[in-house]
């Protein structure tokens, strides 16, 4: 492992090791320290065996980066569980407006955002690593990024209704975030793909 991690560019080390410093920044003073490792133990895992992975998988700096960024935003959030990112008061603090105030949400649209960014920032390098590897065209490497972004979102919300039926009390409610919204997990797989489509359509875009 140790001969991967030298053989890294690095942009890439220093990716990973960025994501990993977030990732203990974010359990400084941990206001949610019984769900914390849901949210940041499988993104620690993931960043050890980030090396072998990307060796594996032939990806980019660009690749990583991408990926990387993700990580940096799902930590954020996994600090505050996402339900209670306090963007509303960092805005406040910036602007002298809550962004709720302004777009007259009644609810906190982190974890959208973050499901949105994953369809857009791990299609790309899910394209690369399956043209590098697999020898896809361009083409049909990018649907079948669209295809892992939807199959990755669905495997995730089938996880967290899981976790409902073995979490005690109102472990899985506070990991979930549905925040009073039945349809949440439809919306989340939808920000999903529509990030996914995104990303095609600018990769498209910049071919023209």
């Amino acid at each position: 492992m140790l001969t991967m991690w030298h053989s890294l560019p690095v942009v890439q080390r220093g990716t990973i090791i960025i994501v990993l410093i977030a990732v203990g920044l974010a359990n400084v003073g941990q206001p949610y320290p019984f769900l914390a490792p849901l949210q940041h133990v499988p993104t620690v895992l993931l960043a050890l065996a980030a090396p072998w992975l990307i060796r594996r998988w032939q990806l980019s700096t660009v690749s990583v980066i991408s990926i990387g960024l993700f990580f940096l935003v799902h930590t954020l959030g996994g600090r505050y569980i996402y339900s209670n990112v306090p963007y509303d008061e960092w805005a406040l603090a910036l602007t002298g407006h809550g962004l709720s105030e302004v777009f007259g949400w009644n609810r906190n649209h982190y974890d959208r955002l973050v499901h949105f960014l994953f369809g857009l920032l791990w299609t790309l390098p899910v394209c690369r690593a399956l043209m590098a590897r697999h020898g896809m065209t361009r083409a049909l490497g990018l649907w079948a990024g669209f295809a892992f972004i939807g199959l990755g979102s669905a495997l995730y919300e089938i996880f967290e209704w899981l976790l409902t039926l073995v979490a005690e009390g109102n472990t899985a409610d506070y990991y979930n975030g549905q925040q009073g919204d039945m349809w949440d997990a439809q919306k989340d797989m939808a920000l999903a793909q529509l990030g996914s489509l995104t990303a095609i359509i600018a990769a498209k875009l910049r071919r023209k």
